[in-house]
């Protein structure tokens, strides 16, 4: 059977494929066409979009409030960084607690929202990306303290983190955590025990870089042969067989892949609908993965 379509997510019932509006990027010469592509993937059932005021530096922000209106989309947003277009990474953190409420404010303004649905906090405990140095090293407690009393004024709905380690996940469970965003895949499991950790406290697992290879030196499940041979069996495309083995692997799964083409993002969709038996998924199941960190320095 194919995994369940819709799971829980920030106290609401959405698909468990979402949008993750970062490739939209790629489209700031012809905003109307990204516009078009979100539209089209609340035509296809949509009911969550990850975005962050530092993608395109408030474009993406900008086409998500055109987009949808008064369409009833939950929107997943991030503070932690900013952009930094001049610099050797195109972010730079922002996690003091003055720059969180910063950016809450900045994402409300920009979505045109007075609530955001779910704040994700990018914190840099790991790779991949940046870790924080210097008076950016901020203690999770002060940061946690300006999120939650963003919520109490009801600027936010629910409380999310972003790379971030074991450690980090059990001392804000107190302040009540919707999700986690982590890198994780098929051949990039450093977090089993954080997975099994949000099942067991109801928190959606929400992972980037599904497929792996988002740095060079990352490994990718379309390169796995186990992976290739489930797609010819299937008839579906490497990349369906690694989004169908994340929502088999647990029930509070939820994916937010990424892209500018309305055929990719059908194709994404899709992946909800495949059944693995019990030979295919034990063939998968199997396929060694390699540390991340260790990967990353």
């Amino acid at each position: 059977m194919p995994s369940p379509a819709t799971g829980p997510l920030a106290g609401r019932t959405v698909s468990r494929i979402g949008y993750g509006a970062m490739q939209l990027e790629r489209l700031h010469d012809d905003p109307a066409a990204a516009v078009a592509l979100l539209r089209r993937a609340v035509e296809l059932g949509v009911g969550h979009v990850d975005t962050a005021q530092f993608y395109g530096d408030g474009f993406v922000n900008g086409v998500i409030r055109e987009a949808f209106g008064s369409a009833d989309v939950l929107i997943a947003t991030k503070v932690g960084a900013v952009p930094d277009p001049g610099g050797p990474f195109p972010l730079r953190l922002a996690q003091r607690p003055e720059q969180l409420r910063a950016g809450v404010e900045d994402n409300l303004r920009a979505l045109g929202l007075d609530r955001l649905p779910l704040v994700n906090l990018r914190r840099a405990d790991r790779r991949p990306g940046l870790l924080a140095e210097g008076d950016q090293r901020v203690d999770l407690d002060d940061q946690l303290a300006v999120l939650m009393a963003l919520r109490d004024e009801g600027k936010i709905g629910a409380l999310g983190l972003s790379a971030v380690t074991l450690d980090v996940l059990r001392r804000a469970l107190p302040a009540g955590i919707a999700c986690v965003q982590n890198a994780y895949s098929l051949v990039g499991r450093d977090d089993e025990e954080m997975v099994e950790l949000c099942v067991a406290e109801g928190i959606a697992w929400v992972p980037f870089f599904p497929l792996g290879g988002a740095f060079p030196g990352l490994p990718k499940v379309t390169d796995e042969p186990a992976v290739l041979a489930a797609a010819r069996a299937l008839g579906r495309t490497p990349a369906q067989v690694g989004l169908a083995w994340l929502l088999h692997r647990a029930p509070n799964v939820h994916l937010i892949p990424g892209t500018a083409s309305v055929a990719h993002l059908e194709a994404n969709l899709a992946a909800a609908d495949i059944a693995f038996d019990a030979a295919t998924l034990a063939a998968l199941d199997a396929i060694p993965a390699r540390p991340m960190e260790g990967i990353l320095g």
